[in-house]
């Protein structure tokens, strides 16, 4: 079994740095044998996780944001940590869903975490002395490769 294999970016939280971190995604998950549109809904959703931390995280301070990536053999997990402030979900809770919602009940600025539910397999939100965003991209063709 190959072990884990991790690959970490600290960037400054500005926007003009999102697309470095796209082609570094790209770049892993090419590697690993993603499908195109799994690589392009992934890279859909760490924009969304990393532009929020570029926006909401540091109030126009100087700040950085540190992308995780961790590539095992059945997934890719992409963890987007800031040092900011967190930013508190509609419900509070720490994975909330937004599933099943309609567009009326998701407050402004939820539509970038269903976005991100909407295109990965598991999405997780921390916030603790900053936020930390999870997210999880199983292997669809993993079996066809073992």
């Amino acid at each position: 079994m190959a072990k884990e294999r991790k690959v970490t970016l600290t960037v400054p939280a500005q926007a003009e740095f999102v697309d470095l971190i796209r082609l570094t995604l790209y770049g892993i998950a090419s590697k690993m044998k993603f499908l195109f549109e799994e690589i392009e809904d992934m890279k859909v959703a760490v924009s969304e996780a990393v532009n929020n931390a570029v926006l909401h995280a540091y109030g126009g301070e100087d700040g950085l944001i540190e992308v995780v990536f961790t590539a095992s053999a059945q997934e890719l997990t992409i963890r987007v940590s800031d040092n900011g402030i967190s930013f508190a979900p509609a419900d509070d809770t720490e994975s909330a869903s937004l599933h099943g919602k309609s567009i009326e009940e998701i407050q402004s600025g939820g539509l970038g975490l269903y976005l991100m539910q909407a295109l990965m397999d598991r999405v997780e939100v921390k916030r603790l002395g900053g936020t930390t965003v999870t997210l999880v991209k199983k292997r669809s063709n993993f079996e066809e490769q073992a």
